[in-house]
């Protein structure tokens, strides 16, 4: 991940409502959540919501799928572990000390049975 691309999602992330969302659709795992699942969950107006989403949307966190009238959201977690990992990517490397950090672990989500 560019610099670039890192700061457009820390961007997105950095408003407490959007984080949330986000937190939300990393919890929901694969099957991702209905936009009015968010909506009641978070308490946020349709109109507000949505901004927010096009925003993570924008830098790449979570995408959409249409099915029906249902709008269904997921978290990127491929994005997500690239941010992680540039975040950490050089993490204590002037240190002396092996264990001064451990390494990102990868978020790899799994369907939920139904």
């Amino acid at each position: 991940m560019k610099s670039e691309n890192a700061l457009t999602c820390l961007n997105a992330l950095a408003q407490e409502h959007r984080l949330n969302v986000f937190r939300l659709l990393v919890q929901a795992g694969e099957a991702g959540m209905a936009v009015g699942e968010l909506a009641g969950a978070t308490g946020l107006a349709g109109a507000t919501l949505t901004n927010h989403l096009h925003i993570l949307r924008r830098a790449g966190m979570v995408s959409d799928e249409r099915r029906g009238r249902v709008i269904l959201c997921r978290a990127n977690y491929k994005q997500m572990n690239a941010l992680l990992g540039f975040l950490t990517e050089n993490c204590c490397a002037s240190s002396e000390d092996p264990s001064c950090c451990e390494p990102v672990a990868v978020c790899k989500p799994t369907r939920r049975k139904v």
